[in-house]
């Protein structure tokens, strides 16, 4: 008698999906803001998390394909469509009542570089594709995004600058709700000498903005909560002087043993910077595996064995199953890319002191997108 082959276990639902299908059934993608099978409009609606087939309603405004019209709500396109920015973002009826004109996503963006300069509109729309996925994220995990000008001090802006050729140079950071991003940082040559220069295994334009909004969100999510106290005992003192510890580490460099407590190099710097860090990590670890889920891949079904975090780590069945999913998946993934001839996918090796610091970050996650 042939042995009886296990049930697979079901998928966790993604977070965020990403994988998409045109009204006449081809796939699209998260970008794509026409079906290239049947040129039919598409837009993404935030806040349902989908990419849908437009039809034109009298008056100007769009409505999902395939629903009837009684039941399918209206939507305006993001004013940014015919920009450089090529927005694919739609506006529901509550922010057309409100007279906007620009989607939750553009609305963060607070100043555009100069688009006279060469390149800017390219670097822009570079930017912007990546703040779509960041937002979208963010989104799906219900944590508050709203704008300067809906939330004058709690909300989150983007000024994205581009140095004049004169000086001085931009500098990206984050002060009180306000992300300054050096525009140059979308050249691909320009950002891959900075990686070498400073000796990173990992430049991008999401992971600079992923990294930023962990500044913003530690204002939000943890100086003024709870939350404060058990980030000290993980992260450190965030009251250590800022300002001398980029100093120390932009003249000595990581500790030798960061790897065992960090997960990056700069993380080492300040507790401020470890937590940037490992938040930026929990969102490409959270997005990568929405996005895996999505087209019915997943972690725990690849033939790829690791000795696994347990709960004698953390005493937390989702999370143990989210970071196992996270390492077996990456340890495929960089295979791919080395059989490619590319640098590694995930190229990070993640401590138990660092899972710690990951986990904290989750539960601050789904403390925030709790029902209150």
């Amino acid at each position: 008698m042939l042995p009886v082959a296990a049930t697979p276990r079901a998928l966790p639902a993604p977070t965020t999906p990403r994988a998409f299908s045109c009204a006449c059934g081809r796939p699209v993608f998260f970008r794509n803001s026409e079906c290239l099978a049947c040129h039919r409009p598409l837009g993404y609606a935030a806040l349902r998390g989908q990419l849908l087939a437009l039809e034109p309603v009298r008056g100007g405004t769009w409505r999902e394909a395939g629903v009837p019209a009684r039941r399918a709500p209206r939507y305006a396109r993001c004013a940014n469509l015919d920009s450089a920015a090529a927005c694919n973002w739609l506006l529901d009826a509550t922010e057309m009542l409100a007279g906007l004109t620009l989607c939750r996503c553009c609305r963060l963006t607070r100043t555009v570089p100069d688009l006279s300069q060469p390149d800017a509109g390219l670097w822009w729309c570079r930017i912007e594709q990546a703040k779509r996925r960041l937002v979208s994220s963010l989104i799906g995990l219900k944590l508050p995004v709203l704008s300067k000008s809906e939330d004058v001090e709690h909300g989150l802006a983007f000024d994205l600058l581009l140095a004049p050729a004169e000086g001085p140079a931009v500098v990206t950071g984050h002060a009180d709700g306000v992300i300054t991003l050096d525009v140059s940082e979308a050249d691909d040559a320009n950002r891959e000498a900075r990686r070498h220069e400073l000796g990173e295994p990992y430049r991008t334009l999401l992971g600079h903005l992923r990294h930023e909004t962990g500044h913003y969100y530690w204002q939000r999510l943890v100086e003024p909560t709870d939350w404060l106290q058990p980030f000290r005992e993980l992260f450190g003192d965030e009251r250590e002087d800022y300002a001398q510890a980029l100093q120390r580490h932009y003249a000595n460099g990581a500790p030798a043993d960061w790897g065992q407590r960090f997960v990056s190099a700069y993380a080492s710097t300040h507790p401020w910077e470890d937590w940037a860090e490992t938040w930026a990590h929990y969102l490409h670890l959270v997005d990568t595996l929405d996005t895996a889920r999505s087209f019915g891949l997943d972690g725990e079904r690849v033939e790829l064995s690791y000795e696994r975090f347990d709960g004698e780590l953390v005493a937390d069945a989702d999370f143990l199953q989210l970071i196992n999913s996270w390492m077996e998946l990456t340890g495929v993934l960089n295979e791919l890319s080395r059989s490619m001839g590319v640098s590694d996918f995930y190229p990070f090796v993640l401590s138990m002191p660092a899972v710690r610091k990951l986990h904290l970050v989750h539960r601050i996650v789904q403390a925030a997108g709790a029902p209150a």
